[in-house]
Formats: C-alpha cells, sequence, structure tokens
C-alpha cells in the first residue's frame, strides 16, 4: 500500500476533543492523505476503546493509528487488524496490567503541572489556568482560552482500569517526544518510547504539538504512512 492507501486515524487525549487535530488535519489533506479525528466519550477506558474500534470498522483498507496523551493508552488497547503501525504523539502508554495514572505518576511531576482529583462525579476537570501553564504554553492565548473553555473531564475509570496486552508490542511504533512538555515530562516519554523499542523523534515542543507544532507531528505521520505495505 502507498502513503495515500493508508488512513491516519486520529485519536485525542484527555479534556480534549477532535477539533484538536484540525492544524494536522489540514496538514494531512493538503497532502492527499485519507485522515479521521475520533471523538472519544472519555467515560470509561473500555467506552473509548469501544468507540475507536467502531471508528475503525468504517475505515477501508490499513492504519496508521496516532495517539496523543491518553489517547495513546486507548491505541493500544485496539484489536483491529486494519492497524498496521503506531505513532504515539507525546502519549501514555502502559504497559499489561498498568493503569494510565501509574504511567503518569511514575517521577517527580513538572512544578508547573496541575494536580488531578477526581469531582463528586467521578470526572477530572483542569483549572483554566493549567491550559497555559502547561497544556499548551506555546500556543497564543486566544488559543489557551478557547481549549480552557470547551474542556471535557476525563472520568477517573479511564486512568485505573489495567490494559491489556497492548498493541505496540506487536506493531512498529513511531513516538514524538516533547522536549517541553510540562504535563508529561520527557524523561517518563522517554521510559515509556524505550520500553516500547519505538523509533524517537525529538523535538522542543510543548503537550500539545497538533496545535502548537503541527508540521512536526506531521512529519511522524508521514514517515509512519511510507512504512505501510
Amino acid at each position: 500500500m502507498s502513503a495515500k492507501q493508508a488512513t491516519a486515524v486520529l485519536v485525542h487525549g484527555a479534556w480534549a476533543d477532535g477539533s484538536s487535530w484540525r492544524p494536522v488535519i489540514q496538514r494531512l489533506q493538503g497532502a492527499g492523505i485519507d485522515v479521521m479525528a475520533t471523538q472519544l466519550p472519555l467515560t470509561s477506558l473500555r467506552d473509548d476503546v469501544e468507540v475507536l474500534e467502531r471508528a475503525l470498522d468504517r475505515v477501508d483498507g490499513p492504519v496508521v493509528l496516532v495517539g496523543h496523551a491518553y489517547g495513546g493508552a486507548v491505541n493500544g488497547e485496539v484489536c483491529s487488524d486494519k492497524v498496521r503501525a503506531l505513532v504515539h504523539v507525546a502519549a501514555i502508554a502502559p504497559d499489561e496490567g498498568e493503569t494510565v495514572m501509574a504511567v503518569f505518576s511514575r517521577g517527580a511531576p513538572h512544578p508547573m503541572a496541575p494536580a488531578l482529583a477526581p469531582d463528586g462525579h467521578g470526572g477530572i476537570w483542569l483549572p483554566h489556568e493549567a491550559f497555559a501553564h502547561a497544556v499548551a504554553p506555546d500556543a497564543a492565548p486566544e488559543v489557551q482560552q478557547l481549549l480552557a473553555a470547551v474542556q471535557r473531564p476525563i472520568a477517573l475509570s479511564c486512568i485505573t482500569t489495567p490494559v491489556g496486552r497492548p498493541r505496540w508490542h506487536d506493531l512498529p511504533s513511531w513516538y514524538l517526544l516533547a522536549e517541553h512538555d510540562r504535563m508529561i515530562v520527557k524523561d517518563k516519554q522517554a521510559f515509556m518510547a524505550e520500553r516500547m523499542r519505538a523509533t524517537v523523534i525529538r523535538r522542543p515542543v510543548d503537550h500539545t504539538p497538533s496545535l502548537t507544532a503541527p508540521d512536526a507531528v506531521v512529519d511522524v505521520i508521514q514517515t509512519a504512512l511510507r512504512t505501510v505495505h
């Protein structure tokens, strides 16, 4: 298969939706690449995996699955044989039996990272200032304010459910390591990328390069697409 015959399926992280990939989508479509962005409910890890599986059912042909942050854990759980390669963008990648929270909490957090705690309904929200301080510090202020205004809570069960054997054990993987990430510091990213034996691309970008450095994200996706046969 050529790159144009494969589809890039983009999976967002916590507190976001598929629109967080907009600059990446525009660039991929401009390059003639088929692309789909999912809309995870963020209600449980199992719910999110089911929604992603249904989205993959709609794709004809092979897929390169791209996950940002929490989306990396969701991608690892899918069973579809259409998935031929994985791209991790500052992503969480638990191993079998681990939870997202266990990996996220590994080591010391960045001093600008927000504390996470569920509300009375089991949903985890970010304080508005976290989007400027940690989520997308390289974005324009109006973008940071928009991200804060439209954020979607992630359920506690999304990050406390142990995962099965992740697909990265069996598929070629790429990891865009965000060196300026304040949500998932670079040492955590390096640990995950090394144990999955991913091809690592380091860039001086923040936690949300899909918005603040989309060309870097697109370059990695296109590299992965070229390997799909």
